[in-house]
């Protein structure tokens, strides 16, 4: 099912009024709707976000990571609003009771069949443009991991069986070969 894109132009008060337990995203004054995730889409969520958790509360970082539904305002603006599959903010002022107020320094956004263009295009050109530092994509479709550093320009592409590295923090690797096979 691909994300559905409404006609008109919309404000996050938009996204505030949805019905309860409808999700949608906020690009450029466009809403998306989104389906719910599969099962193989939460369990690489949960599993990415353990691992992260576990990192930087074993190491003492102050980052925190988020996973979805968690709102992230990429703008000052009142015209975009996401939802990544995970969030990972290092900046503790940009957080508030409703989110994050800015870019993320780490965000992932794991594939769904309708959720492949705005992952692979829209996303990444939000993400680069708003300041986020790093920006993976997940597929379990091709059982690969694109990861994009923003600060240094460089594009990297792993397979589900290799040890993907972790820009923001040293000496941090995850592999999803436990999702190879699904």
């Amino acid at each position: 099912m691909e994300a559905l894109r409404r006609k008109e132009y919309h404000t996050i008060e938009d996204i505030y009024a949805l019905p309860d337990g409808e999700r949608a995203e906020l690009i450029d004054g466009q809403i998306y709707d989104m389906a719910p995730p599969s099962r193989t889409h939460q369990r690489i969520s949960s599993y990415l976000h353990n691992e992260i958790y576990n990192h930087i509360k074993k190491n003492g970082g102050s980052c925190e990571v988020y996973a979805a539904p968690f709102a992230v305002f990429l703008n000052e603006d009142d015209t975009t609003y996401l939802e990544p599959d995970i969030s990972v903010i290092c900046d503790s002022s940009k957080l508030d009771e409703r989110g994050c107020q800015g870019a993320p320094d780490w965000v992932i956004e794991i594939v769904s069949p309708g959720s492949k263009q705005m992952d692979y295009f829209k996303k990444l050109f939000l993400y680069r443009n708003a300041g986020v530092r790093e920006y993976w994509i997940v597929d379990p479709t091709k059982k690969h991991v694109i990861v994009y550093k923003f600060e240094q320009e460089i594009m990297e592409q792993y397979s589900f069986w290799e040890d993907v590295a972790i820009g923001i923090f040293e000496d941090f690797r995850i592999r999803l070969a436990i999702f190879a096979n699904e």
